[in-house]
């Protein structure tokens, strides 16, 4: 029996160690630890979905100068390393706006961020946030993504 045991562990320990996880050779320590990274690469960010809001302004000047703010505000979260993605989306029928996501880790920094847009303070957009778990390495997206801008907003 003591051999069959030890038969066993043997098998287990040399089948756990063949699906152990092995060390990527190409892990940049120095890189993973500037932007946040846990063991796998990832990290939480703030998902920002905008919605139509519930406010009608009908003066095209006014809904005109609050898009620009809300405009002016990315550029400036997005300088600042705290936009790390924002889009809108195409015509739907329930009312989605937009996209961001923010380079904060909980819903409170989100929403501090969120208080800076004036189409959002507005009533103009709404937004909902969830946590989302994403690769680290995002925020790299935003130095490639200012070589391919033809046009500045």
């Amino acid at each position: 029996m003591k051999n069959i045991l030890y038969l066993g562990l043997l098998i287990l320990g040399t089948l756990s160690r063949s699906y152990a996880q092995k060390t990527n050779a190409k892990y940049d320590h120095l890189l993973a630890d500037s932007l946040g990274a846990d063991n796998y690469g990832m990290k939480y960010y703030s998902f920002v979905l905008l919605k139509t809001g519930t406010t009608k302004i009908t003066d095209k000047d006014s809904v005109n100068r609050l898009f620009d703010g809300h405009m002016k505000n990315i550029q400036r979260l997005a300088k600042e390393k705290k936009l790390i993605v924002a889009g809108p989306f195409g015509k739907n029928e329930r009312d989605y706006r937009g996209i961001f996501i923010l380079n904060v880790k909980t819903i409170k920094e989100a929403e501090a961020l969120l208080a800076t847009d004036p189409a959002i303070k507005a009533g103009l957009l709404i937004s909902e946030i969830t946590l989302w778990y994403g690769s680290a390495a995002l925020p790299l997206y935003l130095e490639a993504s200012e070589k391919v801008n033809k046009f500045e907003f």
